[in-house]
Protein backbone atom coordinates (compact mmCIF):
# COMPACT_ATOMS: atom_id res chain seq x y z
CA UNK A 1 0.00 0.00 0.00
CA UNK A 2 1.40 3.29 -0.68
CA UNK A 3 0.35 5.48 1.83
CA UNK A 4 2.15 5.23 5.15
CA UNK A 5 2.02 5.95 8.35
CA UNK A 6 4.59 5.68 11.41
CA UNK A 7 1.38 4.38 13.63
CA UNK A 8 0.73 1.85 11.13
CA UNK A 9 1.75 -0.52 8.66
CA UNK A 10 -1.03 -1.73 6.97
CA UNK A 11 -4.99 -0.39 7.38
CA UNK A 12 -8.62 -1.95 7.61
CA UNK A 13 -9.48 -3.10 4.64
CA UNK A 14 -12.05 -0.27 2.94
CA UNK A 15 -10.97 2.18 5.34
CA UNK A 16 -10.11 5.78 4.58
CA UNK A 17 -6.87 6.20 7.59
CA UNK A 18 -4.25 8.14 5.75
CA UNK A 19 -6.31 9.30 2.92
CA UNK A 20 -6.94 13.00 4.56
CA UNK A 21 -3.54 13.07 6.00
CA UNK A 22 -1.37 11.04 8.42
CA UNK A 23 -2.41 12.77 11.53
CA UNK A 24 -6.19 13.64 10.63
CA UNK A 25 -8.79 14.06 13.38
CA UNK A 26 -11.61 14.63 11.71
CA UNK A 27 -12.31 11.65 9.01
CA UNK A 28 -14.98 12.43 6.37
CA UNK A 29 -15.66 15.78 7.95
CA UNK A 30 -13.08 17.36 5.45
CA UNK A 31 -15.89 16.64 3.20
CA UNK A 32 -17.48 20.25 4.54
CA UNK A 33 -15.83 21.96 2.21
CA UNK A 34 -16.77 25.76 2.23
CA UNK A 35 -19.12 24.67 -1.45
CA UNK A 36 -20.76 21.80 0.92
CA UNK A 37 -21.25 25.11 3.33
CA UNK A 38 -23.05 26.96 0.39
CA UNK A 39 -25.11 24.05 -1.08
CA UNK A 40 -26.05 23.74 2.69
CA UNK A 41 -27.33 28.22 3.10
CA UNK A 42 -28.66 27.78 -1.07
CA UNK A 43 -31.39 25.14 0.90
CA UNK A 44 -32.75 27.73 3.42
CA UNK A 45 -35.61 29.74 2.03
CA UNK A 46 -38.36 30.00 4.35
CA UNK A 47 -35.28 31.24 7.25
CA UNK A 48 -37.65 28.39 9.71
CA UNK A 49 -35.56 27.01 12.60
CA UNK A 50 -35.91 23.43 13.81
CA UNK A 51 -33.79 22.50 17.19
CA UNK A 52 -33.14 18.81 17.07
CA UNK A 53 -32.45 18.11 20.07
CA UNK A 54 -34.37 16.51 23.14
CA UNK A 55 -34.32 17.86 26.62
CA UNK A 56 -31.10 16.78 27.85
CA UNK A 57 -32.58 14.76 30.85
CA UNK A 58 -34.28 12.64 28.45
CA UNK A 59 -34.75 9.68 27.96
CA UNK A 60 -35.21 9.81 32.03
CA UNK A 61 -33.64 7.33 34.35
CA UNK A 62 -31.30 4.35 33.20
CA UNK A 63 -33.37 1.51 32.06
CA UNK A 64 -32.32 2.51 28.62
CA UNK A 65 -28.75 1.96 29.59
CA UNK A 66 -27.38 1.28 33.10
CA UNK A 67 -24.02 3.05 32.07
CA UNK A 68 -25.76 6.42 31.26
CA UNK A 69 -27.02 7.99 34.00
CA UNK A 70 -29.11 11.44 33.56
CA UNK A 71 -27.86 14.58 34.78
CA UNK A 72 -27.59 16.72 37.64
CA UNK A 73 -27.81 20.09 38.62
CA UNK A 74 -26.01 21.57 41.86
CA UNK A 75 -25.53 25.13 42.64
CA UNK A 76 -22.34 26.70 43.50
CA UNK A 77 -20.88 28.41 46.34
CA UNK A 78 -20.17 31.96 47.33
CA UNK A 79 -17.42 32.82 50.07
CA UNK A 80 -19.47 29.75 52.24
CA UNK A 81 -23.12 30.95 50.92
CA UNK A 82 -25.49 28.51 48.63
CA UNK A 83 -24.86 30.47 45.35
CA UNK A 84 -28.24 30.27 44.13
CA UNK A 85 -30.62 33.28 44.32
CA UNK A 86 -27.91 34.54 46.60
CA UNK A 87 -28.43 38.04 47.85
CA UNK A 88 -25.37 40.04 47.47
CA UNK A 89 -26.13 42.18 50.02
CA UNK A 90 -25.47 39.70 52.56
CA UNK A 91 -21.94 39.58 51.57
CA UNK A 92 -21.28 43.40 50.23
CA UNK A 93 -23.97 45.64 52.07
CA UNK A 94 -26.14 47.54 49.65
CA UNK A 95 -25.85 45.34 47.02
CA UNK A 96 -29.33 44.68 44.77
CA UNK A 97 -28.19 41.71 42.71
CA UNK A 98 -29.06 38.10 43.09
CA UNK A 99 -27.46 35.70 41.64
CA UNK A 100 -27.49 32.33 41.04
CA UNK A 101 -24.71 29.84 38.86
CA UNK A 102 -24.53 26.13 39.14
CA UNK A 103 -23.15 22.87 37.89
CA UNK A 104 -23.78 19.80 35.66
CA UNK A 105 -22.70 16.37 36.26
CA UNK A 106 -23.59 15.24 32.55
CA UNK A 107 -23.07 11.39 30.80
CA UNK A 108 -22.16 13.24 27.75
CA UNK A 109 -24.20 10.25 26.00
CA UNK A 110 -26.91 10.18 28.01
CA UNK A 111 -29.39 12.30 25.29
CA UNK A 112 -28.99 13.53 21.96
CA UNK A 113 -25.52 13.36 21.11
CA UNK A 114 -22.39 13.15 18.73
CA UNK A 115 -20.23 9.81 19.13
CA UNK A 116 -16.34 10.96 18.27
CA UNK A 117 -13.86 8.72 16.79
CA UNK A 118 -13.04 7.81 19.94
CA UNK A 119 -15.83 6.34 21.00
CA UNK A 120 -15.49 3.32 19.35
CA UNK A 121 -12.46 1.54 18.19
CA UNK A 122 -11.14 -2.44 17.36
CA UNK A 123 -8.60 -4.31 17.53
CA UNK A 124 -5.96 -5.13 14.65
CA UNK A 125 -3.24 -5.79 13.53
CA UNK A 126 -1.52 -2.66 11.76
CA UNK A 127 1.79 -2.85 12.40
CA UNK A 128 2.17 -6.48 11.02
CA UNK A 129 3.30 -8.35 13.77
CA UNK A 130 0.50 -10.83 14.25
CA UNK A 131 -1.03 -9.24 17.07
CA UNK A 132 -4.41 -7.56 17.05
CA UNK A 133 -3.62 -3.92 18.64
CA UNK A 134 -6.58 -1.81 20.10
CA UNK A 135 -6.67 1.02 17.80
CA UNK A 136 -8.66 3.94 16.87
CA UNK A 137 -9.38 6.05 13.25
CA UNK A 138 -6.30 6.54 11.85
CA UNK A 139 -4.54 4.33 14.16
CA UNK A 140 -4.40 6.18 17.28
CA UNK A 141 -4.19 3.80 19.97
CA UNK A 142 -5.43 3.00 23.22
CA UNK A 143 -3.45 3.50 26.33
CA UNK A 144 -0.87 6.54 24.38
CA UNK A 145 -3.21 8.46 22.33
CA UNK A 146 -6.61 7.96 24.15
CA UNK A 147 -6.11 7.11 27.94
CA UNK A 148 -8.02 6.44 31.00
CA UNK A 149 -7.84 4.78 34.52
CA UNK A 150 -6.28 1.02 34.70
CA UNK A 151 -8.77 0.86 37.72
CA UNK A 152 -12.54 1.00 38.53
CA UNK A 153 -11.58 3.83 41.32
CA UNK A 154 -11.05 6.09 38.81
CA UNK A 155 -14.32 6.54 37.17
CA UNK A 156 -17.23 8.01 38.08
CA UNK A 157 -17.89 10.94 40.42
CA UNK A 158 -15.77 11.03 43.72
CA UNK A 159 -17.57 11.50 46.42
CA UNK A 160 -16.13 15.28 47.32
CA UNK A 161 -16.02 17.41 43.95
CA UNK A 162 -14.01 19.52 45.52
CA UNK A 163 -11.38 16.90 45.16
CA UNK A 164 -12.25 15.90 41.25
CA UNK A 165 -10.08 15.48 38.49
CA UNK A 166 -9.89 14.31 35.02
CA UNK A 167 -8.82 10.71 34.78
CA UNK A 168 -9.77 10.29 31.33
CA UNK A 169 -8.15 11.99 27.33
CA UNK A 170 -8.33 11.34 24.18
CA UNK A 171 -5.75 12.90 23.40
CA UNK A 172 -5.83 12.49 19.91
CA UNK A 173 -9.97 12.40 18.77
CA UNK A 174 -10.83 14.27 21.08
CA UNK A 175 -14.40 16.14 20.50
CA UNK A 176 -12.75 19.06 20.21
CA UNK A 177 -11.48 18.88 16.80
CA UNK A 178 -15.30 18.54 16.06
CA UNK A 179 -16.00 21.11 17.96
CA UNK A 180 -13.46 23.31 15.89
CA UNK A 181 -14.46 22.02 12.57
CA UNK A 182 -18.07 23.58 13.12
CA UNK A 183 -20.23 20.69 11.62
CA UNK A 184 -22.24 23.01 9.25
CA UNK A 185 -23.18 22.15 5.72
CA UNK A 186 -25.94 20.67 4.11
CA UNK A 187 -28.60 17.82 5.44
CA UNK A 188 -30.02 15.10 3.70
CA UNK A 189 -33.43 13.53 5.45
CA UNK A 190 -34.39 10.05 4.65
CA UNK A 191 -37.55 9.30 6.40
CA UNK A 192 -37.87 5.76 7.23
CA UNK A 193 -40.42 6.03 9.22
CA UNK A 194 -42.95 7.42 6.68
CA UNK A 195 -42.26 3.96 4.90
CA UNK A 196 -42.03 1.97 8.31
CA UNK A 197 -44.14 2.96 10.80
CA UNK A 198 -43.42 2.74 14.40
CA UNK A 199 -42.89 -1.07 13.90
CA UNK A 200 -39.44 -2.06 14.83
CA UNK A 201 -37.73 -3.15 11.68
CA UNK A 202 -34.16 -4.00 10.50
CA UNK A 203 -33.43 -1.97 7.36
CA UNK A 204 -30.41 -3.56 4.90
CA UNK A 205 -29.23 -2.26 2.03
CA UNK A 206 -32.27 -3.42 -0.80
CA UNK A 207 -34.81 -1.53 1.96
CA UNK A 208 -32.96 1.67 2.44
CA UNK A 209 -32.24 1.90 -1.69
CA UNK A 210 -36.31 1.47 -1.91
CA UNK A 211 -37.32 4.31 0.44
CA UNK A 212 -34.54 6.65 -0.72
CA UNK A 213 -35.84 6.01 -4.54
CA UNK A 214 -39.58 5.86 -3.80
CA UNK A 215 -38.89 9.66 -1.92
CA UNK A 216 -36.78 10.80 -5.05
CA UNK A 217 -34.00 11.43 -2.18
CA UNK A 218 -30.51 12.73 -3.85
CA UNK A 219 -27.56 12.02 -1.57
CA UNK A 220 -24.46 13.63 -2.33
CA UNK A 221 -20.70 13.43 -1.11
CA UNK A 222 -20.27 15.55 1.62
CA UNK A 223 -24.09 15.61 2.88
CA UNK A 224 -25.12 14.84 6.35
CA UNK A 225 -27.13 12.22 6.05
CA UNK A 226 -30.04 12.10 8.73
CA UNK A 227 -32.49 8.98 9.61
CA UNK A 228 -36.20 9.69 10.74
CA UNK A 229 -37.52 6.94 12.73
CA UNK A 230 -39.88 8.15 14.84
CA UNK A 231 -38.00 6.58 18.18
CA UNK A 232 -37.04 9.86 19.76
CA UNK A 233 -40.52 10.89 19.35
CA UNK A 234 -41.32 7.80 21.33
CA UNK A 235 -39.39 8.75 23.86
CA UNK A 236 -40.18 12.37 24.44
CA UNK A 237 -43.82 11.23 24.62
CA UNK A 238 -43.01 9.04 27.34
CA UNK A 239 -42.20 11.92 29.84
CA UNK A 240 -39.08 10.67 31.38
CA UNK A 241 -40.74 7.41 32.17
CA UNK A 242 -39.24 5.29 29.14
CA UNK A 243 -40.64 2.11 28.63
CA UNK A 244 -37.47 -0.48 28.03
CA UNK A 245 -39.92 -3.08 26.64
CA UNK A 246 -41.69 -0.86 24.60
CA UNK A 247 -38.96 1.23 22.93
CA UNK A 248 -36.78 -1.91 22.50
CA UNK A 249 -39.03 -3.10 19.71
CA UNK A 250 -40.04 0.08 17.87
CA UNK A 251 -39.02 1.79 14.94
CA UNK A 252 -36.50 1.23 12.33
CA UNK A 253 -32.89 0.43 12.55
CA UNK A 254 -30.22 0.22 10.42
CA UNK A 255 -28.94 -3.82 9.86
CA UNK A 256 -24.99 -3.39 10.97
CA UNK A 257 -24.41 -6.46 9.92
CA UNK A 258 -25.54 -5.92 5.94
CA UNK A 259 -21.80 -6.05 4.16
CA UNK A 260 -23.95 -4.23 1.05
CA UNK A 261 -25.04 -1.43 3.52
CA UNK A 262 -21.65 -0.82 4.63
CA UNK A 263 -20.22 -0.34 1.81
CA UNK A 264 -23.13 2.03 0.48
CA UNK A 265 -21.73 4.17 3.59
CA UNK A 266 -18.42 3.79 2.08
CA UNK A 267 -19.17 4.36 -1.22
CA UNK A 268 -21.71 8.11 -0.66
CA UNK A 269 -19.19 9.42 1.01
CA UNK A 270 -22.00 11.19 3.64
CA UNK A 271 -20.10 13.45 5.91
CA UNK A 272 -21.61 12.02 9.04
CA UNK A 273 -24.54 10.45 9.68
CA UNK A 274 -27.39 11.22 12.39
CA UNK A 275 -30.42 9.39 13.35
CA UNK A 276 -33.00 10.06 16.04
CA UNK A 277 -33.06 6.24 17.65
CA UNK A 278 -30.70 4.72 20.35
CA UNK A 279 -27.09 3.79 17.95
CA UNK A 280 -28.19 4.48 14.80
CA UNK A 281 -27.59 0.24 14.25
CA UNK A 282 -29.73 -2.77 15.54
CA UNK A 283 -28.32 -3.60 19.15
CA UNK A 284 -27.81 -6.04 19.65
CA UNK A 285 -26.74 -7.08 16.11
CA UNK A 286 -27.49 -9.79 14.18
CA UNK A 287 -25.24 -12.82 14.81
CA UNK A 288 -22.18 -12.69 13.09
CA UNK A 289 -18.76 -14.44 13.42
CA UNK A 290 -17.38 -15.81 16.22
CA UNK A 291 -14.66 -12.93 16.14
CA UNK A 292 -16.68 -10.06 14.57
CA UNK A 293 -17.70 -6.52 16.49
CA UNK A 294 -20.50 -5.83 18.73
CA UNK A 295 -21.47 -2.76 16.70
CA UNK A 296 -20.52 -3.60 13.09
CA UNK A 297 -21.73 -0.39 11.98
CA UNK A 298 -19.80 1.79 14.83
CA UNK A 299 -16.79 -0.02 13.58
CA UNK A 300 -17.45 0.86 10.12
CA UNK A 301 -18.07 4.25 10.71
CA UNK A 302 -16.19 5.32 13.83
CA UNK A 303 -13.20 3.10 13.24
CA UNK A 304 -12.68 2.64 9.35
CA UNK A 305 -14.44 5.58 7.86
CA UNK A 306 -13.79 7.84 10.16
CA UNK A 307 -17.97 9.12 10.17
CA UNK A 308 -19.40 10.34 13.01
CA UNK A 309 -22.40 8.97 14.00
CA UNK A 310 -24.99 11.13 16.06
CA UNK A 311 -27.91 9.79 18.05
CA UNK A 312 -30.98 10.53 19.52
CA UNK A 313 -31.89 13.64 17.95
CA UNK A 314 -35.37 14.95 17.51
CA UNK A 315 -36.08 15.20 13.63
CA UNK A 316 -39.66 13.96 13.78
CA UNK A 317 -40.85 17.89 13.49
CA UNK A 318 -38.35 18.53 10.94
CA UNK A 319 -38.95 15.02 8.96
CA UNK A 320 -42.95 16.38 8.80
CA UNK A 321 -42.34 19.48 7.81
CA UNK A 322 -40.06 18.39 4.60
CA UNK A 323 -42.41 15.77 3.53
CA UNK A 324 -45.63 18.17 3.53
CA UNK A 325 -43.44 20.80 1.44
CA UNK A 326 -41.72 17.47 -0.76
CA UNK A 327 -38.32 18.62 0.63
CA UNK A 328 -35.72 16.70 1.67
CA UNK A 329 -32.45 18.75 2.02
CA UNK A 330 -31.74 21.35 4.77
CA UNK A 331 -28.70 23.57 6.24
CA UNK A 332 -27.11 21.95 9.29
CA UNK A 333 -25.39 23.35 12.23
CA UNK A 334 -24.36 20.68 14.42
CA UNK A 335 -21.31 21.64 16.53
CA UNK A 336 -20.53 19.84 19.95
CA UNK A 337 -19.31 20.82 22.94
CA UNK A 338 -15.62 22.39 22.75
CA UNK A 339 -14.96 19.87 25.33
CA UNK A 340 -11.33 18.74 25.03
CA UNK A 341 -10.37 15.37 25.84
CA UNK A 342 -13.64 13.76 25.43
CA UNK A 343 -14.22 10.74 23.38
CA UNK A 344 -18.41 12.54 22.85
CA UNK A 345 -20.91 15.20 23.37
CA UNK A 346 -24.37 16.42 23.72
CA UNK A 347 -25.68 19.05 21.45
CA UNK A 348 -28.80 21.23 19.92
CA UNK A 349 -28.06 20.75 16.61
CA UNK A 350 -30.28 23.31 14.14
CA UNK A 351 -31.89 23.01 11.13
CA UNK A 352 -32.86 25.87 8.93
CA UNK A 353 -35.00 25.33 5.74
Amino acid sequence: MSISNPRWKHRPQGSTWGDFGPNDQLGRLNLLTPEKVRQGVAEVREGLRFALSLPLDYPGGSALNPNRKPPVLRPLQRKGMVNFNCLLQELEPGRTDVLSDDMAILSLQYSTQWDGLAHVGSLFDANGDGLPEPLYYNGFRAGIDIVGPADISGTGMPERLDEAASTSCAKALGIEAMAANGVQGRGVMVDLHAHLGDARSLVGYEQLMRIIEADGVEIAVGDILCLHTGFAQRVLEMHKRPDPEVLNNSCAVLDGRDDKLLQWISDSQVAAIAADNYAVEAHPARPGADCCAALPLHEHCLFKLGVHLGELWHLTPLAHWLRAHQRHHFLLTAPPLHLPGAVASPLTPVATV
